[in-house]
């Protein structure tokens, strides 16, 4: 399938409302199973990946009720128990779990039942087989977890299950994704005595904020040791507390539509998001406003403005905390006045594809004088030639370089259908907006 994208001939100012954050929805779903009682989340994201993470709790045992059309599922969680344990479908185990290729997923349930009686498998497409997991479950086997692999060591598939939580302290390695360190802070509340979490890395420390903000939100506390945040302890008497929760508009969706502001010469507003977003993708509207847009907070959300002279400029940013907008700013860049450069997404090399490569690769093949070196990408202004967007099987890569799309002749998106990972109905909404 492939999407022929249309240039837009009569920019307009564009008023939009994008899906519930999938960092958001994947936190509270884990951390509402892990309460005691009934938590009603309200906003939530349905995409491929959100589902496979209701369908594992529901695996699992979980009474869960799913309203997609109204955005809400009520979760009863059993106070860190997994309610099918016990329930052996098998000689090898008491449930299956496919996490597909949902990264958090994975990451955030590998940890939940790696800490938990019982034994359970865990499936994955093979995308997922071939992301970072073996930080984690190098961590879960020190703590006594019990992995049998049943093909490429530390890599789905494997059953996974723990009779004794042999230590209470932990050090994990984030380089390769901060979600290591999330699957611990969220499940701490499996420890029966202080839990400490030590940590090498500092990548995606942003994702860790809105982790600890979101427990604190559900009623535990996480105490920070040492100033520069490289060490964690949560208490043995740590319980989360069931609660109705409303989940942020995805942040990482709205800069698609807030990219777009420069390259169409139009205001444009994503409904629901604020300055005190939890997700660190509200700092793409700071390097917006480095490329000489505005932005102001309404209300209903926030506007962004294109540069007043319609000249984006170009300069150098780090994204390290911010790296799903790599995509994005690339696809801008091109239109700059001078060039672009990317610093510090090394690690976006591991997530559903090599994204540097996808990049470096799909801007090439467009005519754009693109390169590499030492983790910095440096993009030159250029004109876009006609070619086709390889996706590489990435929703992001896939609604990232729309944008050129929409102000270049003759882009053609290759599977496009793969942003149903996190936002299915993009390119309608896509259409709705700027057409």
């Amino acid at each position: 399938m492939i999407y022929k994208m249309n240039t837009v001939k009569h920019p307009h100012p564009i008023e939009v409302s994008v899906p519930g954050s999938k960092s958001i929805t994947n936190r509270a779903l884990l951390i509402a199973a892990l309460s005691s009682g009934q938590s009603v989340l309200k906003g939530v994201l349905f995409s491929d990946d959100s589902r496979h993470f209701i369908q594992a709790l529901i695996d699992l045992g979980f009474d869960v009720d799913v309203n997609e059309e109204d955005c809400i599922v009520s979760i009863v969680g059993c106070g860190g128990r997994i309610p099918c344990m016990g329930r052996k479908i098998n000689e090898k185990y008491d449930a299956i779990v496919d996490v597909g290729s949902a990264g958090t997923a994975a990451r955030f349930l590998a940890a939940f039942l790696g800490l938990s009686k019982g034994r359970y498998k865990m499936v994955s497409s093979e995308q997922m087989k071939k992301r970072p997991m073996k930080e984690l479950l190098i961590a879960l086997e020190e703590l006594g977890a019990s992995i049998e692999y049943e093909e490429e060591p530390y890599h789905f598939p494997f059953i996974i299950g723990n009779d004794n939580i042999t230590k209470s302290k932990v050090t994990i390695d984030v380089d390769k994704s901060s979600q290591f360190l999330s699957a611990f802070l969220i499940t701490s509340v499996l420890f029966e005595e202080d839990l400490e979490i030590n940590v090498a890395g500092s990548h995606g420390m942003a994702y860790v904020n809105m982790t600890i903000a979101m427990m604190e939100q559900f009623g535990v506390k996480v105490n920070r040791k040492s100033e520069v945040g490289n060490k964690y302890e949560i208490a043995s008497s740590s319980s989360y507390e069931p609660r109705e929760y409303d989940i942020e508009p995805d942040l990482s969706a709205a800069c698609y539509f807030y990219g777009m502001s420069p390259l169409l010469n139009v205001s444009s507003k994503v409904y629901g998001v604020h300055f005190d977003s939890l997700q660190g993708d509200i700092r793409f509207i700071n390097v917006l406003e480095g490329m000489g847009c505005s932005a102001k907070e309404e209300k209903d959300g926030i506007v962004v403005y294109p540069p007043a002279d319609g000249v984006i400029s170009g300069g150098k940013w780090d994204l390290s905390t911010f790296s799903d907008q790599t995509l994005t700013l690339a696809a801008i860049a091109p239109f700059a006045n001078s060039a672009v450069e990317i610093t510090g997404v090394e690690h976006i090399r591991y997530q559903e594809c090599d994204r540097i490569e996808a990049i470096v690769d799909n801007l090439s093949k467009l005519g754009i004088d693109c390169s590499e070196a030492n983790g910095t990408i440096t993009i030159n202004p250029g004109e876009i030639k006609p070619g086709e967007i390889e996706t590489y099987d990435d929703h992001r890569v896939a609604m990232s370089f729309s944008l050129i799309g929409l102000v270049s002749e003759g882009i053609v998106i290759l599977n496009p259908m793969c942003c149903r990972k996190t936002f299915e109905n993009y390119f309608t909404v896509l259409e709705n907006s700027v057409y």
